[in-house]
């Protein structure tokens, strides 16, 4: 299978592209990688980030590696560990730490950053209230 992608795509995007590219639709190839499709979906749009499990289940299905897939996502994703103080690299890197555990940790944290970033573009600007006063030194 052609595994070329191009420069600046998530994970999500290649692991698209290549689905198409392998003209296997989202429900099958979630079947054969023992996820749901709506998971499948949500991993392909960047809103989950995949287990080293299921992961590696994708990449089998799509005639690859996990490494082969990890080592062709952009610095795009990478760096946005590192805009969130390096985090998620911490995360994904610690070894005391199963694969599911780093899995739930990434998607707790992540929703988290989500809900706040929402809630502060969301947010009445209005100075000196401690409830939409995101940025206090505390």
């Amino acid at each position: 299978m052609e595994e070329h992608a191009p420069k600046g795509v998530t994970l999500g995007e290649l692991l698209r592209q290549q689905r198409e590219a392998a003209a296997i639709p989202v429900r099958r190839l979630a079947k054969m990688a023992g996820i749901s499709g709506p998971y499948l979906s949500q991993i392909e749009r960047g809103l989950r980030y995949p287990s080293d499990a299921v992961l590696v289940a994708l990449a089998k299905n799509l005639d690859t590696s996990a490494d082969v897939l990890r080592a062709r996502t952009s610095t795009r994703q990478r760096s946005a560990a590192a805009e969130a103080g390096g985090t998620l690299a911490e995360i994904a890197s610690d070894p005391r730490l199963t694969p599911a555990q780093r899995s739930a940790l990434i998607d707790m944290y992540s929703a988290f950053v989500r809900g706040n970033d929402s809630a502060k573009a969301n947010a009445p600007a209005e100075v000196g209230d401690s409830a939409t006063d995101w940025d206090d030194d505390e």
